[in-house]
């Protein structure tokens, strides 16, 4: 089912969470060890993030470099298959700009189709480690508005090449990314809600938001959004902060603030647990309020860690 079917028949808050895919070695029984124990709380969908391809150069003598596709995660589509297969519930791979053609693009979604998988996050993606920002690929979208144009093309049946004009039309729901405390390259957030009013009329039909800690933020976010006429359902993404490395990791590499009375408990923490604690404590408050508030559906980002989050959901839900 679609999402945006599931959170139209919805009577309540649902639920979501999204893990990653492992590390380049692993099996898929570390995936189901991270989602075995959330299930029991019936998630509508799951999420599978993308991790592009790393390049390294390699010397080979007389000043010569060799550049070096290196792939450390497992393939998204796949996991997302195997995953609605073993327990039944719909599942989202994110679909990236970085590192794909138009016609890489159109094949990985003519697969997703195929294996019966109903929907797509349609992302811009990182720049890779190397690079100061980001550079598309030849022939690849430099934003998410056009990989959304292109999904959305696909699903009218309107394929890259003329001899396939009579092909089957795809049929994915398309989500797309926003940002409640802005993108970090935007201008400001009036700008960044423009840029994302043009993702949502290239044909965008749910949005799911950046981790958040504060969530007077993304209300005043949504109230925004639909002031500039964006009236598609837009579900919170939270992250249970759970470890010291948290504490400078997730605001600088996501470009979120923490607010004051969560910064100073985690300032007083003095072990690993005190951190957890604090980080389950709020996002537990955070699930709350949301819940009561009525938001269309709550994302958890696990990043393939379901400890915490259980902790969350027994509490709320």
């Amino acid at each position: 089912m679609k999402v945006i079917e599931h959170l139209k028949k919805a009577k309540g808050t649902l639920l979501s969470f999204e893990i990653l895919p492992p590390l380049k070695g692993k099996d898929i029984r570390s995936i189901y060890q991270g989602i075995d124990p959330l299930m029991e709380f019936r998630p509508s969908f799951i999420n599978v993030t993308y991790h592009r391809e790393e390049v390294i150069y390699k010397e080979r003598g007389h000043g010569l470099l060799q550049k070096v596709r290196v792939r450390k995660r497992p393939g998204t589509i796949g996991i997302c298959s195997t995953i609605k297969a073993k327990y039944d519930v719909d599942t989202v791979p994110h679909l990236i700009c970085g590192g794909f053609s138009r016609e890489e693009t159109e094949d990985a979604l003519i697969e997703m189709n195929f294996l019966g998988i109903d929907n797509v996050l349609a992302l811009r993606g990182d720049a890779v480690k190397n690079e100061q920002h980001f550079i598309p690929e030849r022939d690849g979208h430099a934003y998410a508005e056009g990989l959304i144009r292109q999904i959305a093309l696909l699903n009218k049946g309107q394929y890259l090449h003329e001899e396939e004009e009579e092909a089957a039309p795809t049929d994915l729901c398309i989500g797309a990314a926003c940002y409640p405390e802005k993108h970090s390259e935007a201008l400001n957030l009036s700008t960044d809600i423009a840029y994302l009013k043009r993702k949502v009329d290239a044909g965008a039909e749910y949005l799911v938001t950046q981790m958040f800690f504060d969530n007077a933020k993304y209300f005043a976010f949504v109230d925004r959004c639909r002031a500039e006429g964006i009236s598609i359902p837009i579900i919170p993404g939270i992250k249970p902060l759970t470890t010291p490395r948290h504490i400078q990791f997730i605001p600088k590499t996501f470009h979120v603030d923490l607010p004051d009375d969560l910064a100073k408990a985690l300032i007083a923490c003095k072990t690993k647990e005190d951190v957890r604690r604090v980080g389950v404590e709020w996002s537990t408050a955070q699930a709350r309020e949301l819940k009561e508030r009525g938001v269309p559906c709550i994302h958890f980002y696990t990043m393939g860690r379901s400890e915490a989050v259980r902790k969350i959901l027994e509490r709320v839900w």
